[in-house]
C-alpha cells in the first residue's frame, strides 16, 4: 500500500497536508469540550456560581462544537478529493502501463484478472483512502493527546485505561492478522469469476448452441459458492469487532466509575474541595477515556476496509512493477525500404516444450508478395508475429529494411508496417474512426478513408449504411458481420500506406469472389508495397512471387507456385486436396 501511495501527485499530497492540518484543529476543539464540562462540574458543585458563568461556558463549548463540524465538512471534501484524484493517476498509469505489455505479460496476468485490476482493486483503494484518510490521521492523534490529558490526573485510572486499549489492540492485530490471506483468496477468486462470466458472455451463442446453460451455471455456482464461503469467514471474523469494541467501550467507563468511586469513598469528608475536585477529575477522565476507545473504534472500521484495500494495492503494484520483456530500440531509419528477412530464426514460447520455428530463413524484396502456407499448428502465426514484434526471436535475426526489428523505436517499426490479425477486431466508434484508427492516423482524410475502403472490398456494405463511414460501430463489431468486420480490418491497414502488409490468414472470411478481386486490387495498386500473406487457401497464394510450406516449425518448401508443385510433397498434398487436376493446371 505504501508503495503504491509513492505514486500520489503533488496536488493530492498538499490537499493531504491541509486536511492534516484541519484534522489537528478537529480535535482541539473535541477535546476542549471536557475541560469546558470539568468547569461547568466545578460551577455547579461551587456555592454562589452565577448562571452567567454557565452560559459564558456552555457558548464556549457551542462555538468548539461549531468549529469541530466545519472543520469535519472541510476534510471530508478534501479526502473525497484526494481520494479520487489519486485512484485517477492511478487508473491512468495502470492502463497505460498496460498498453505497453506485451504477449507474454498479458498471458501470464490474463484479460480478466487485468480487467478486475483496473476496475474493483482501484476501488477498494479509493474507498479506504476517502473514508479512511481521516481516521488514520484522526485516531492516533487523539488518542495519543487524551490519553497525555488524562495521565497526570490519576494512576489508578490511567492503569485501567491502559489495560483496555491493550486489550482492545491485541483483540483487533489478531482478527486482522486471520483475515488477510482470506482476502488474497477472494481476490484470486474475483479474478475466476470474472473470467467465467466473460468466457459465458462472449461465447453466448455457442452456450445456446450445445445447450450448455446449466453446465455453464454449475461452473459459475462452484466458484460463486466458494467466495461466498470466504466471504462469510472473514465477516463473521469481522462481526467479532464490534461487540469487542461495545465492551471495552462500555467496560471502560463502567470500571473508571467504580475505581473513581472507590477513590472518592476513601477520601476523607473534611475535605469537599479535593473531593469536588477528585469528582471533576473522574468526569473529565471518562470522557478522555471514551474519546481514546472512540479512536480505536474508529481505526478498527478502517482495519475492516484496510485487508482487501492491501491486497488490491499488492495486486496493482504487481502489474505495474512488470517490466515488457520487449524494450524498445533507437533506430528510426534504415537503408532499405520495403525488405523483410529472417536468418537462422529458432522461436521458443515462454514455458513452451518445444520451439515452435526452427531455423527459418528467406528474405522477401520490395513489392513481392510471400505466401506462407502449412497444417493448422505449423508456426505460420508465430512466424509473421515476429515480424511485427509481438514477440522477439530466441534465436537468429529477424530484420525489416535491413535493420533488426530490435533496433527500432516501436513508432519507427510500426509505422513501416500494416498489420490485419486473424481474428478481426472492431472497436467502439465509427466506420472511419476503425479505419483511421491510432494516432499516426487520427488527420486521415475522408478521400483517404474512402479509397482504402474501396480497395478492401468495403464500399459495397459501407455505402448502404445509414451514415456511410460515419455509421455507428458497436462494441466488438457486433453489428457487422465477420466477412464485413474483416474487409474493415483490412481497410484499417491499408489506410497506412505502410511499406510492408502482413495478412494472417485474413482473407478466411471472404468468399471466393472477394478475396479474388482484392487480390487483384491490392496487385494494381500497391505494386511496391512488399505483401505477406498466412493463408490456408492454394487459390488466395498460388500467384506470390515466394511461397514457404511450413511443417512442424521448419521450412519444408520454398518457391513458387509451380515449383513447389514439382519438389514438394507436403504443398502438392494442400494444393490437391483443394483443387482438382483441371483446376491446378489452369
Amino acid at each position: 500500500m505504501l508503495k503504491l501511495l509513492k505514486r500520489m501527485r503533488l496536488r493530492e499530497i498538499i490537499m493531504c497536508m491541509i486536511c492534516s492540518v484541519f484534522l489537528l484543529g478537529q480535535i482541539y476543539f473535541d477535546l476542549r469540550l471536557p475541560d469546558f464540562m470539568s468547569e461547568l462540574t466545578v460551577l455547579i458543585q461551587t456555592p454562589g456560581s452565577q448562571i452567567a458563568d454557565v452560559w459564558i461556558t456552555g457558548g464556549k463549548m457551542l462555538l468548539c462544537t461549531l468549529a469541530s463540524a466545519v472543520l469535519c465538512i472541510a476534510c471530508g471534501y478534501l479526502a473525497a478529493k484526494t481520494a479520487s484524484g489519486f485512484t485517477y493517476g492511478v487508473r491512468e498509469d495502470l492502463f497505460t502501463h498496460v498498453s505497453t505489455l506485451g504477449q507474454q505479460e498479458m498471458l501470464g496476468f490474463s484479460v480478466p484478472s487485468l480487467i478486475t485490476r483496473t476496475t474493483n482493486d482501484i476501488t477498494q483503494i479509493q474507498m479506504v483512502i476517502a473514508m479512511g484518510l481521516q481516521a488514520i490521521i484522526k485516531s492516533p492523534i487523539m488518542a495519543v493527546w487524551a490519553i497525555l490529558k488524562i495521565l497526570g490526573k490519576s494512576w489508578e485510572l490511567s492503569a485501567v485505561t491502559a489495560g483496555f486499549v491493550v486489550a482492545i489492540c491485541v483483540s483487533v492485530t489478531l482478527i486482522v492478522t486471520s483475515v488477510l490471506p482470506r482476502f488474497r483468496i477472494v481476490q484470486r477468486l474475483t479474478d475466476k469469476l470474472n473470467r467465467i462470466a466473460r468466457e459465458n458472455l462472449t461465447g453466448i451463442n455457442v452456450v445456446h448452441a450445445f445447450n450448455a446453460e446449466q453446465y455453464q451455471n454449475d461452473k459459475f455456482d462452484v466458484t460463486n459458492r466458494e467466495m461466498k464461503s470466504t466471504q462469510l469467514k472473514n465477516q463473521r471474523t469481522f462481526a467479532a469487532l464490534q461487540p469487542i469494541m461495545g465492551l471495552g467501550m462500555n467496560g471502560l467507563s463502567l470500571s473508571i466509575f467504580w475505581v473513581g468511586a472507590a477513590l472518592l469513598g476513601a477520601m476523607p469528608a473534611s475535605d469537599p474541595a479535593a473531593r469536588l475536585t477528585m469528582f471533576s477529575n473522574v468526569m473529565v477522565f471518562s470522557t478522555y477515556a471514551t474519546y481514546v476507545v472512540m479512536s480505536f473504534m474508529m481505526l478498527v472500521m478502517i482495519f475492516m476496509l484496510l485487508p482487501p484495500a492491501e491486497v488490491s494495492a499488492e495486486r496493482i503494484n504487481q502489474v505495474l512493477n512488470t517490466v515488457p520483456v520487449i524494450k524498445e530500440g533507437t533506430k528510426q531509419s534504415s537503408p532499405e525500404v520495403g525488405t523483410i528477412e529472417f536468418r537462422n530464426v529458432t522461436f521458443r514460447y515462454p514455458e513452451a516444450a518445444d520451439d515452435d520455428l526452427r531455423n527459418i530463413s528467406f528474405k522477401v524484396g520490395k513489392g513481392q508478395t510471400l505466401a506462407v502456407i502449412g497444417a493448422t499448428g505449423s508456426g505460420k502465426t508465430t512466424l509473421v508475429s515476429l515480424i511485427a514484434r509481438f514477440y522477439d526471436a530466441t534465436q537468429g535475426e529477424v530484420l525489416i529494411d535491413g535493420v533488426n526489428v530490435k533496433d527500432y523505436t516501436f513508432d519507427a517499426l510500426y509505422n513501416k508496417l500494416g498489420y490485419v490479425t486473424q481474428k478481426a477486431v472492431m472497436f467502439s466508434g465509427s466506420v472511419a474512426e476503425n479505419v483511421a484508427f491510432g494516432e499516426s492516423l487520427k488527420d486521415t482524410r475522408t478521400e483517404d478513408i474512402n479509397h482504402a475502403i474501396s480497395l478492401a472490398q468495403a464500399s459495397e456494405f459501407v455505402s448502404k449504411m445509414e451514415g456511410g463511414i460515419e455509421h455507428k460501430i458497436a462494441q466488438g463489431g457486433r453489428n457487422v458481420s465477420g466477412g464485413q468486420k474483416q474487409r474493415l480490418s483490412i481497410a484499417r491497414a491499408l489506410a497506412r500506406n505502410p511499406e510492408i502488409l502482413v495478412f494472417d490468414d485474413s482473407f478466411s472470411a471472404l468468399d471466393y469472389r472477394t478475396d479474388k478481386v482484392l487480390r487483384a486490387g491490392l496487385a494494381k495498386e500497391l505494386a511496391d508495397t512488399t505483401k505477406v500473406i498466412v493463408a490456408q487457401r492454394i487459390s488466395t497464394i498460388r500467384h506470390a512471387d515466394q511461397i514457404l510450406v511450413l511443417d512442424e516449425g521448419r521450412i519444408v518448401g520454398d518457391g513458387t507456385h509451380e515449383e513447389l508443385m514439382k519438389n514438394c510433397a507436403v504443398y502438392r498434398e494442400i494444393a490437391r486436396s483443394q483443387l482438382s487436376e483441371a483446376e491446378l493446371a489452369q
